[in-house]
């Protein structure tokens, strides 16, 4: 379970960061499957745990009837040796007074045992649910940040198109003004005087045709394609 802490460590530190933002860059499934790693290493711990709790009860078992051993020989020896009723019953009260003090003392080992395999396992939940939870918001985190980043990228992208379309818009504008002077600037016919040879067309001359130029049209969002 250690080692699979250790490699979440190092996966947050050898992730790639986000330029601008102080944030690292992971890999969701890598994180994710660390996460299912500790998952399956958790329920180890809690055999562990009950192992811990069944040799502590076995511990108790052999305590128990080591004591109950003592106090038989005890009983037997003092029933052989001692014929007075009294000391044979003092000697039967302390041996209920030790075969009470160890079921008690079994008895507080044995929840004490309980409490702590308890405290273990809300605490691994805990730090589990813990980890968890830092991992998604750290990916919520980063994730919010690439997107700004993206979008600054396409609105100064976004304000370039729109210079470069001013400039072309401009130019556009320029040459058709340029060709309506060449119109203008035409001789007139004479009013008077004898017959002349009938004008050329601009075709024949060679001159340049005025083109027409189409109406302007907005520029398209860039934001739109998305």
């Amino acid at each position: 379970m250690q080692e699979a802490l250790n490699q979440i460590e190092e996966l947050i530190l050898d992730s790639p960061r986000v330029p601008m933002s102080g944030r690292t860059l992971i890999n969701e499934d890598d994180i994710l499957d660390q996460l299912d790693s500790v998952r399956v290493n958790l329920p180890s711990a809690f055999e562990e745990a009950t192992q811990l709790l069944q040799q502590r009860e076995e511990i108790l078992t052999e305590a128990e009837q080591y004591a109950q051993e003592i106090v038989a020989t005890a009983e037997k020896q003092a029933a052989a040796i001692l014929n007075d009723m009294a000391i044979v019953r003092q000697a039967e009260q302390q041996a209920q007074q030790l075969r009470s003090q160890t079921e008690q003392e079994a008895a507080a080992l044995r929840a004490k045992t309980m409490a702590e395999i308890e405290q273990l396992q809300r605490q691994a939940r805990q730090e589990w649910e813990d980890m968890r939870s830092r991992a998604v918001t750290e990916c919520q985190a980063i994730q919010q940040d690439a997107d700004a980043y993206a979008d600054q990228v396409l609105q100064r992208m976004e304000g370039q198109f729109t210079e470069m379309l001013g400039v072309l818009r401009n130019g556009r504008q320029q040459l058709y003004t340029k060709q309506q002077r060449i119109i203008e600037a035409e001789p007139e016919p004479p009013r008077a005087g004898p017959p002349m040879a009938e004008p050329r067309s601009r075709q024949q001359v060679g001159m340049p045709q005025p083109r027409s130029v189409p109406p302007l049209q907005p520029p398209r969002n860039p934001r739109q394609r998305r």
